[in-house]
C-alpha cells in the first residue's frame, strides 16, 4: 500500500456510495409509486434480456472455483507459507454458515420446496415428479452454486490481502490487471460499487427476517402482522446489532455464529427425529443424487423453450442475491480465513456448508411436502401461497410442542438477524477503510444503523418485490468486477506457480569446484549458451567420471550400478521389485535468447546438460557444474528415491 494511503475512513468510497444509497432512497421515499412501477420495468428488463448473462457469470464462477480446488494450486496458502489459521475449524464453520445462509434457511427452508411442488416449472402439479423437482431446484439454488460465489469473492479478498498485503478490499483483486491504479478511482469505483451491493443485499434478509419474526410473534403473542410492526422489529434488532458490533468480531460475532449453530443443529435434530426419520434419510440421499445428475443441465438452464417467468422469480432472483452477498460475505469470511491452504478453503467454504443446507431443505422441505402430498393436510400449501413467511411456523402446527418450536425458531431467527445486520456493517466498514478492521466505533454504528434504514424505507416504498429488485440490480455491476477479478486471480496463480518452480530449480546446490574456481567463473557459466560440441565434451570429461565414481563407492555396499550410453548417459541403481533409480543427463537444444546476438546460422540454439529422473526432466542444468557437484547432485536425488521407497513400504 503506497505511503499516502493510511488506515483510516476512505473518504471518497465512503462519501460516494452513501450519496449512491441516500439518492436511491429519496427517491424510493418521495416517489414511491413512480418508484414501484420502475422497480417493476427494471426487474423485467433483467430478466428478459440479463437472465443469460447471470447464468454464464455464476456458471463460469462455479467451474472456475472447482478447477482451483483441484489445481495445482490449491497448496498455495492464504497468507506465508508459514502460517496457521486464526480459528479452530468448528468456529470458522460456524460464522461462514451464519453470514452465508442464516435467516434465508429459515424463511425459505418450508417455503420454497413446497412452493415449487405447488408450482413447479415443468412437472404435473400434485405428482411425484413434482415432489423430485421440487426438492432438485431446492437443491440448485442453496447449494454449490451459491457458496461458489462466496468462495470466490473470500478466496480473491484473502488471496491478495494475506499473500501480497494488499487491502482487505475488493479493489486488490485488479491489483494484476490494473497495477497502482487500485489506490485511484478505478479501485474507489469498485469498492463503491460492492458497498452499495452489500448494503441492499443485506437489506433484503433483513426484509425477509422482519416478515418472518412478525409472523412468529403473530403466533406466539397474537401481534398482528404489519407493516409497522416489521419496521418495530427491525429498529429493535437494529440496536442489538449496534451493541454486537460495537464489541467486535472476537466477542459479539464469534459468540452469536456458534450460539446458532448449536441453535440450528438442535431444531433440525428436533424435525428430524419428530417426522418421518427413515424417509428422510432416503429422501436426501436421493434428492443428492438427483441435484448431482442434473447440476451442468440446471447450470446452463435458461427455460429458454418453455413460455415461463419462473426463471426470474426463483433462479435469477437467487443468482442476483447470492452475488449481492458476495461482498459482504466473501469480505467476512476473507477475514477469518487467513493461515489456510486454497484447496483447504475450497472445501471448507463449498462442502461443509453446502451438506448441511441440503440436509435442512430435506428436512424441513420434504417433511412439508410429505404433509401435503401424502398427509392431505392442504391448508398448509394454502397458507404457504397466500404468505410465504409464515410458512415455518404453520409447518411448526403439525408437530408436538408447536409454541416451543416456534419460540426457538423466533430466537434463532433473531440471532442470524442481528448476526447478519452486525456483520455486514463491519464489512462495509471495511469496505470504506482501507480493508481495516480497528476503526473508529462511529462508523460501524453509521452503517449498522444505515442497513435497517434501507430496509425499512424499501419495505414501506414496495415490501419484498423492492428489496427484490433492488438485490438484482444492485449486482448486476458487482458481477461484471467480479469477472475480471478472476482474471486478475488465475494471472497472479499463475505468476505464484512460476516462481515456486524457480524456487526449485535455485535451491538445487551448486559446490565449488576442485579448482576453485573464483565467483567470475561460476557466473560465466550460468550466461553461456554452449553448442552442443561443448556440452558433449562436459558430459564426457565431468559427468562420467562422476558417475564411475559414484558407481564404484556404491558397488562396495553390493549395490549394482548400470552406467548406459543409450539416450544420453544414464545412471541406473536397481533394487529388485522396487522401483529403480534412474539418473539421466541429456544434452537438450534450445533457441537462442533474443540478447544474445549471433549472426552464425549454427549459433541460432544452444544446449543444456539437463537431468532428468525416471518421471521425467527436472528442468535443471548441470552445465559447467565441477565433477564433485554433480556427485554431490546424484547423491541428494538418490537420497530423495531411497525416502520415496521407505514411503511405500
Amino acid at each position: 500500500m503506497p505511503s499516502s494511503v493510511k488506515s483510516q475512513l476512505n473518504k471518497k468510497v465512503f462519501v460516494g456510495a452513501s450519496s449512491i444509497i441516500i439518492a436511491l432512497l429519496l427517491y424510493t421515499a418521495l416517489l414511491p409509486k413512480q418508484a414501484e412501477n420502475l422497480f417493476t420495468v427494471i426487474q423485467a428488463g433483467i430478466i428478459e434480456n440479463g437472465s443469460w448473462f447471470y447464468v454464464l457469470s455464476v456458471a463460469s464462477i462455479f467451474f472456475f472455483v472447482v478447477f482451483l480446488g483441484l489445481s495445482r494450486y490449491g497448496d498455495i496458502r492464504l497468507g506465508p507459507d508459514h502460517s496457521t489459521p486464526d480459528y479452530s475449524l468448528a468456529s470458522w464453520l460456524s460464522m461462514l454458515f451464519a453470514a452465508g445462509m442464516g435467516i434465508g434457511l429459515m424463511f425459505f427452508g418450508v417455503a420454497e420446496p413446497l412452493m415449487h411442488y405447488l408450482s413447479p416449472p415443468t412437472a404435473e402439479t400434485g405428482t411425484v415428479a413434482a415432489v423430485q423437482e421440487a426438492m432438485k431446484m431446492t437443491f440448485f439454488h442453496w447449494g454449490l452454486h451459491a457458496w461458489a460465489i462466496y468462495a470466490i469473492v473470500a478466496l480473491v479478498l484473502a488471496y491478495f490481502s494475506y499473500r501480497h498485503n494488499l487491502p482487505l478490499t475488493l479493489r486488490s483483486a485488479l491489483y494484476p490487471l490494473i497495477g497502482d491504479r487500485i489506490y485511484q478511482w478505478p479501485g474507489h469505483l469498485v469498492d463503491i460499487f460492492a458497498v452499495v451491493s452489500t448494503v441492499f443485499g443485506v437489506a433484503t434478509s433483513l426484509g425477509l427476517g422482519a416478515s418472518q419474526v412478525n409472523a412468529g410473534f403473530s403466533y406466539l403473542f397474537d401481534i398482528d402482522v404489519s407493516t409497522t410492526n416489521q419496521i418495530i422489529i427491525m429498529c429493535v434488532i437494529t440496536g442489538l446489532a449496534v451493541i454486537s458490533v460495537a464489541t467486535g468480531l472476537d466477542k459479539g460475532i464469534k459468540i452469536l455464529s456458534e450460539t446458532n449453530m448449536i441453535l440450528a443443529v438442535i431444531l433440525l435434530l428436533l424435525i428430524f427425529i419428530l417426522g418421518p426419520t427413515v424417509f428422510l434419510l432416503q429422501a436426501y440421499l436421493q434428492n443428492i443424487g438427483d441435484y448431482l445428475a442434473d447440476i451442468v443441465h440446471n447450470t446452463f438452464n435458461l427455460f429458454a423453450y418453455q413460455k415461463t417467468n419462473w426463471i426470474g422469480g426463483w433462479t435469477i432472483f437467487y443468482w442476483g442475491w447470492w452475488l449481492a452477498w458476495a461482498p459482504f460475505v466473501g469480505l467476512f469470511i476473507a477475514r477469518i480465513s487467513r493461515g489456510r491452504t486454497i484447496r483447504e478453503f475450497i472445501i471448507g467454504v463449498m462442502l461443509i456448508p453446502t451438506v448441511f443446507t441440503l440436509f435442512w431443505m430435506t428436512v424441513f422441505g420434504n417433511s412439508a411436502i410429505d404433509l401435503v402430498y401424502n398427509q392431505g393436510i392442504v391448508a398448509l400449501g394454502d397458507m404457504v401461497s397466500k404468505d410465504s413467511s409464515v410458512a415455518l411456523f404453520v409447518f411448526f402446527d403439525n408437530f408436538p410442542m408447536t409454541e416451543v418450536l416456534s419460540f426457538f425458531s423466533v430466537l434463532m431467527i433473531v440471532i442470524f438477524f442481528v448476526t447478519s445486520c452486525d456483520s455486514g456493517a463491519m464489512v462495509v466498514d471495511m469496505l470504506c477503510s482501507h480493508g481495516e478492521n480497528d476503526t473508529p466505533l462511529w462508523q460501524r454504528i453509521y452503517w449498522a444503523i444505515g442497513i435497517g434504514i434501507v430496509a425499512a424505507i424499501l419495505l414501506l416504498a414496495g415490501g419484498l418485490n423492492a428489496l427484490q429488485t433492488m438485490t438484482i440490480a444492485s449486482a448486476l455491476p458487482f458481477t461484471i468486477v467480479l469477472l475480471l477479478a478472476m482474471v486478475g486471480l488465475i494471472k497472479s496463480l499463475r505468476v505464484e506457480a512460476f516462481k515456486q518452480d524457480s524456487q526449485l530449480i535455485t535451491a538445487i546446490p551448486h559446490a565449488s569446484n576442485e579448482n576453485n574456481d573464483s565467483w567470475q567463473m561460476r557466473l560465466k557459466s550460468v550466461v553461456d549458451f554452449p553448442n552442443k560440441g561443448n556440452v558433449t565434451k562436459f558430459i564426457n570429461q565431468t559427468v562420467v567420471p562422476a558417475f564411475d565414481l559414484v558407481a564404484k563407492e556404491l558397488e562396495k555396499n553390493q549395490i549394482k550400478v548400470d552406467i548406459s550410453h543409450q539416450d544420453g548417459l544414464s545412471f541406473i541403481v536397481k533394487h529388485g521389485e522396487e522401483q529403480a533409480f534412474v539418473y539421466r543427463v541429456l544434452a537438450r537444444k534450445y533457441s537462442q535468447p533474443d540478447f544474445v546476438n549471433e549472426d552464425d546460422e549454427d549459433a541460432q540454439s544452444y544446449y543444456r546438460a539437463e537431468v532428468h529422473l525416471l518421471e521425467g526432466g527436472q528442468d535443471y542444468d548441470i552445465m559447467g557444474w565441477s565433477k564433485t557437484a554433480v556427485i554431490n547432485n546424484i547423491i541428494d536425488q538418490y537420497h530423495k528415491h531411497l525416502h520415496f521407497l521407505h514411503l511405500l513400504r
